[in-house]
């Protein structure tokens, strides 16, 4: 199994990294923070006013190294490239796949994986709740979702799917509240999903977990050769992500959705972790955006099962995996791509 490397998030204002050697140093203020060997990190992620030397965004790109800078609130802004890779036959076999049945057949496998990974996050909480109507109201709602599941399969197209997965998802987002521990619920009131600009604490929590998960999404495929561009649930347009969109659906409720409400169950989080600006926007304060980063991180370093594998995996490589069980689908050497099902 290969061993997953370290992404290193810079998140101090003004920090400047170099290279020095075989080494990458941060420098603030002209006083060295940290060093760390250059072999060590298979990425680097940059939020807000953070500057490279040429030297090490020449080295990167020549590793194949991806930098990435995101804004402060975790939305995506620009990432470095070198020189282009992958197979041409599968990208070709991705491209065609757009224009047949087999797009369809894709955006399906997403969206149930999806919507079973829900059911399953749904369904956990109503075991851990203690309240006998809240866990009633959690099991109803895991169970709604679970009739939704068949009828992914009688979609004619991918609008209907889109529909079926909307349906899912206010059944989802209209439940999330009550994983929150009932004695943090007034300080973090979550009424539904809203972005751009966020407009409550939960809200920017997912907003900047799920700007880290498509990071990753994307990286897994470019790893193999995926144009993270040509997507099929998600209508690909000009600079969209959209394969790395249709791959993070899967990840949503179990990589992202359960971390937020555990860090704030578990008082990791607190309301003066979050900055309320003008207009209604909520951003995360700096404190809160290394808080949330470092439980990402160690969250990916832990091991699971693998339901199809069956053995140990890393977290953090679950998105390489299905990555490679999409391009294997692509190229006909599986039929059908089969999503992550989280137990």
């Amino acid at each position: 199994m290969t061993t997953l490397l370290n992404t290193l998030y810079v998140t101090t204002p003004d920090a400047y990294l170099r290279l020095e050697g075989e080494t990458l140093c941060v420098m603030v203020e002209k006083e060295k923070r940290l060093q760390v060997p250059l072999h060590h990190l298979s990425g680097i992620v940059c939020f807000g006013h953070t500057m490279l030397s040429p030297g090490l965004l020449a080295r990167c790109a020549e590793d194949g190294r991806s930098v990435v800078w995101l804004h402060e609130n975790g939305r995506f802004g620009a990432r470095l490239e070198g020189p282009v890779s992958g197979n041409v036959l599968l990208r070709r076999a991705q491209y065609q796949a757009s224009e047949t049945a087999t797009a369809l057949d894709l955006a399906r496998g997403c969206v149930a994986g999806k919507l079973r990974n829900c059911r399953q996050v749904l369904l956990r909480s109503a075991r851990d709740s203690k309240s006998e109507g809240e866990h009633d109201n959690l099991a109803d709602a895991g169970r709604r979702i679970e009739h939704i599941l068949p009828q992914l399969a009688q979609a004619e197209n991918i609008d209907m799917l889109r529909g079926y997965e909307g349906d899912a998802a206010r059944i989802y987002f209209e439940h999330l509240p009550l994983m929150l521990n009932p004695r943090v619920r007034g300080d973090f009131p979550f009424s539904g999903r809203n972005r751009r600009p966020p407009r409550d604490a939960v809200n920017a929590l997912l907003s900047f977990l799920y700007a880290l998960l498509l990071n990753d999404c994307r990286s897994a495929l470019e790893t193999v050769g995926l144009d993270p561009q040509m997507g099929y649930l998600h209508t690909p347009r000009p600079g969209r992500l959209s394969l790395a969109l249709d791959l993070m659906e899967e990840f949503r409720p179990v990589l992202a959705d359960r971390l937020v409400f555990t860090l704030i169950n578990r008082g990791q989080l607190k309301p003066t972790d979050f900055e309320h600006r003008d207009g209604g926007s909520v951003a995360l304060t700096d404190t809160a955006r290394r808080s949330l980063i470092t439980a990402y991180q160690e969250r990916k370093q832990e091991t699971l099962k693998h339901p199809l594998l069956e053995e140990p995996v890393a977290i953090g490589l679950l998105p390489h995996l299905q990555a490679r069980l999409l391009a294997r689908a692509l190229r006909g050497d599986i039929e059908g791509y089969l999503p992550y099902l989280h137990k």
